[in-house]
C-alpha cells in the first residue's frame, strides 16, 4: 500500500511564497493522478490542484494563477508552489492519491496578514 508524505507548510505573511511535497512510498508514474487538497476550520475539504502522470494539470477556481503543481516522477514526488499567498489560504493542505484513495497526514500552511 502506498504512503505519502507531505513536508514544507509553515507560517509565511500575505504576499509570499511556499513549496510543499509529497513524497510517495512506491513508483510515482505507474499511480496515476496526484494532487492536493485543502481544509480550513469550518469548511469542506476543496480541490487545490491535481496533476496525471502525464503532466496534464487541474486548479481550484482559488488558486488558479498563484499555485503551480509540479510531479518529478524519477523522485516519486509531487510538488506545489505556492505564490502570492492569502490569509483565505491558511488551511491544511493533503496529499492524495486518486487512483487508491489514499491522503497523506497533512501539512499546516498559516499565512498571516
Amino acid at each position: 500500500q502506498v504512503q505519502l508524505v507531505e513536508s514544507g507548510g509553515g507560517l509565511v505573511q500575505a504576499g509570499g511564497s511556499l513549496r510543499l511535497s509529497c513524497a510517495a512510498s512506491r513508483n510515482l508514474f505507474s499511480n496515476g493522478a496526484m494532487g492536493w487538497y485543502r481544509q480550513a476550520p469550518g469548511k469542506q475539504r476543496e480541490l487545490v490542484a491535481m496533476v496525471t502522470r502525464y503532466g496534464t494539470t487541474n486548479y481550484g477556481d482559488s488558486v488558479k494563477g498563484r499555485f503551480t503543481i509540479s510531479r518529478d516522477n524519477a523522485k516519486n514526488t509531487v510538488y506545489l508552489q505556492m505564490n502570492s499567498l492569502t490569509p483565505e489560504d491558511t488551511a491544511v493542505y493533503y496529499c492524495y492519491l486518486a487512483s487508491t484513495g489514499t491522503w497523506g497526514q497533512g501539512t499546516q500552511v498559516t499565512v498571516s496578514s
